[in-house]
């Protein structure tokens, strides 16, 4: 593995209110680039599926940025929307994007398309905060801010809705990547999990699992570890907890004496650590079994409010 360069298996790249995206050396710490995202804040990064680019969702638009070249400025820019974009993700196959926005709607971009159009748009009645694919690559999960769970069946355009706790926004949904568990969290530190059943092409169905009180204010996000072991949880009330998938018990809370927000989460692939983004500028890779902080990435001037982290190899 070439620790230098961002083309070996690890990539990490975290964004926030200083306009800034930056791409760090996972495992010494050290800032390998740092790009400019002058237009606003970063609300979500994603990185494609073979790491070559990673996609900025802001105020307006989304930038991409290549991840191989020493290139500061975006290589792709989708425009076209009226608001902050809120979340984004790729296909398995990086064939299309899909991102979900203040605008109300949740959209598919043909990245194979030379016009750098949106091909397809859910609409909804209230601002998207954010959208998860499926691991069936079928079906999109958007939430929204008066607290609706929308599951859109991008097959038959058919879709379901579902609303855990009346007038409590939606703040992040995730799906396990065997499809057998979604969690959401909201404004009110609630963490609801489902388990799901999907046959053939049928739509998925939901049956209510669990409701924990995960946080004592606003969660933030929501996250599976891919050993299929772990959720984390992120929130205002500066904790990031992690909870155990065979009982949804609580397992360890990681807080560090900064006190402050933790934005977003990503697991690492061996489900062994988890990187957390603060609102003291700082990210964080800590052990999950001590919960304990073993490296810090210091480099951001503002919150850090998006991150994205990859070490998985694909063939």
């Amino acid at each position: 593995m070439h620790d230098n360069s961002t083309n070996d298996q690890v990539v990490l790249v975290t964004g926030g209110y200083d306009h800034t995206v930056k791409v760090w050396q996972a495992h010494t710490g050290i800032c390998l680039r740092s790009m400019q995202h002058a237009d606003s804040q970063v609300n979500a990064l994603a990185i494609t599926p073979n790491k070559h680019v990673v996609a900025a969702a802001g105020y307006q638009h989304i930038r991409m940025y290549d991840l191989n070249s020493s290139n500061p400025n975006p290589v792709i820019n989708y425009e076209g929307i009226s608001k902050n974009v809120s979340g984004v993700g790729f296909q398995e196959e990086g064939k299309w994007m899909f991102t979900g926005g203040e605008d109300c709607s949740a959209r598919i971009w043909d990245l194979r398309s030379s016009t750098f159009q949106c091909q397809r748009i859910f609409q909804v009645s209230a601002p998207v905060n954010c959208v998860y694919l499926h691991p069936n690559q079928a079906e999109l999960i958007v939430g929204d801010q008066s607290g609706v769970i929308h599951l859109w069946d991008l097959r038959s355009d058919h879709n379901e809705q579902l609303i855990p706790e009346a007038e409590a926004s939606i703040q992040d949904v995730t799906v396990n990547c065997y499809g057998t568990y979604m969690a959401a969290v909201n404004n009110k530190g609630h963490c609801f999990i489902w388990a799901l059943n999907s046959i053939g092409d049928e739509p998925t169905k939901l049956n209510p699992r669990q409701k924990l009180k995960a946080h004592k204010r606003y969660a933030l996000r929501c996250k599976f570890s891919s050993n299929l072991q772990y959720l984390v949880t992120t929130a205002s009330d500066e904790t990031a907890k992690i909870w155990k998938t065979s009982d949804f018990s609580e397992y360890k809370t990681l807080c560090h004496n900064q006190k402050r927000w933790v934005w977003d989460a990503a697991f690492s692939a061996d489900s062994q650590y988890i990187f957390t983004a603060s609102t003291d500028s700082i990210v964080r890779l800590w052990d999950i079994e001590s919960a304990e902080v073993k490296r810090e990435y210091i480099g951001h001037q503002k919150v850090v409010s998006a991150l994205a982290f990859s070490d998985e190899v694909k063939n």
